[in-house]
């Protein structure tokens, strides 16, 4: 812990651990391993917010050397260096010691940009090499990411709540309580994914968000209210619904009568279809991102050139055509075709079990008429009854009248 004295742990082949108690640096059984590890926190940084500054015992022959330098990080190298604790006592009070913030928990052991800086950690001038690795810039690194996408540092970005609330007011009317889970979901997660720097919306995209809207919204009690949550989903994250569905349409149009090869081979951007197209684009594009409905567009181009419907088929289907053909990471999109399909599986459970609930509730109307029908052919014949009855007392009295 932070402002400890003195604490020390032993550890079998370089890992921390086999606490042997405060004090004691023995280290182990066997004398002779050189990866018996001695860790130290040095005293003299006691009054630094935080520290944790770990050196290995300077009799190893291999010295690892652990510094925490802002919140949240903790770095850990190896150098063969040699460091007294005269030296470690400099750095404690130099400047650049001031530049250390709160860490988390010493037992957590993560790497920061230190780990991949090209220049070591530990120069000879460890005050300036500490203040040029803590003189980051959100943007400003010198990489190809940061020089594509660091002009958008400090951008504001419309936050999920915003989104909701977009999406709140475009509907204006309560949602089935059914669905009401589901389309919150679609909402942040559709929202998070056009936010980010990285995306590119393309016909495969939009086949797959339209896709999901359909299938999730196919069996809503009321329609016109369903067409209605389809456009402010689509509208409340910034996108154009007539776009996202022209879209749509041209690829599911284009992808009539292909195979799976045709697609395969379109994939790897050959040809000059909308398919290849994209292809290029996403092969071209090293930060190119990857989202669930880009998986579902492509679950969907699975069922139009008619692959199985079924999830291991898929699974494999998938692995080819985002693994080998867009050679991009496919396992994402393997586990989103599974999601689909178990998705898919309960929202046909919950049709029928709509549907079966929509047929006893006729049967139960049918039940409710034909039970009025019978009381009011009832009503009916007992009237007739009483109506013979009054007829034939009014006969009676007629005739005695007659006779009088």
């Amino acid at each position: 812990p932070a402002g400890a004295d003195f604490f020390s742990r032993v550890g079998k082949r370089g890992t921390p651990g086999h606490t042997r108690g405060r004090g004691n640096t023995s280290r182990g059984d066997d004398n002779n391993d050189v990866y018996n590890t001695v860790w130290y926190t040095i005293p003299k940084l006691k009054n630094i917010a935080h520290p944790d500054i770990l050196v290995k015992d300077p009799s190893e022959p291999k010295r690892i050397i652990t510094g925490c330098a802002r919140s949240k990080y903790l770095i850990t190298r190896h150098y063969n260096m040699k460091f007294s604790r005269t030296f470690l006592s400099l750095i404690a009070t130099s400047p650049a010691a001031t530049a250390f913030m709160a860490s988390p928990s010493p037992r957590t052991l993560s790497s920061s940009s230190l780990l991949s800086s090209p220049a070591p950690f530990f120069s000879s001038d460890i005050s300036q090499a500490l203040d040029k690795e803590l003189s980051y810039q959100p943007g400003k690194a010198d990489t190809p990411f940061a020089k594509k996408y660091g002009h958008l540092a400090g951008a504001q970005i419309r936050t999920v709540a915003e989104a909701f609330s977009a999406f709140t007011d475009m509907l204006g009317t309560p949602i089935n309580a059914l669905y009401k889970g589901i389309c919150t979901d679609l909402v942040g997660s559709l929202h998070l994914i056009v936010v980010n720097a990285r995306f590119n919306p393309n016909a495969i995209f939009s086949l797959g968000l339209v896709s999901s809207l359909s299938l999730v919204l196919k069996n809503y009690p009321e329609q016109e209210t369903a067409k209605k949550i389809k456009s402010a989903m689509i509208e409340s994250v910034g996108l154009n619904e007539a776009e996202i569905d022209a879209e749509a349409a041209m690829l599911e149009e284009w992808a009539k009568g292909k195979t799976k090869e045709e697609i395969s081979s379109a994939l790897r951007g050959e040809g000059d279809s909308p398919l290849a197209e994209i292809a290029k684009v996403a092969k071209g594009d090293e930060w190119w991102m990857y989202s669930k409905f880009f998986g579902i567009g492509l679950v969907r181009l699975m069922e139009i050139v008619g692959v199985e419907q079924d999830m291991s088929v898929a699974y494999d289907v998938m692995e080819e055509w985002v693994g080998k053909c867009l050679e991009k990471p496919y396992y994402t999109a393997c586990s989103d075709s599974d999601l689909y399909f178990k998705t898919k599986g309960k929202l046909d459970m919950m049709e029928t079990m709509m549907k079966e609930i929509e047929i006893r509730e006729k049967k139960r109307m049918a039940d409710r008429l034909e039970a009025k029908a019978e009381a009011a052919i009832r009503a009916a014949e007992k009237a007739a009854k009483l109506q013979d009855e009054i007829d034939k007392e009014a006969a009676k009295e007629a005739e005695k009248e007659t006779v009088a």
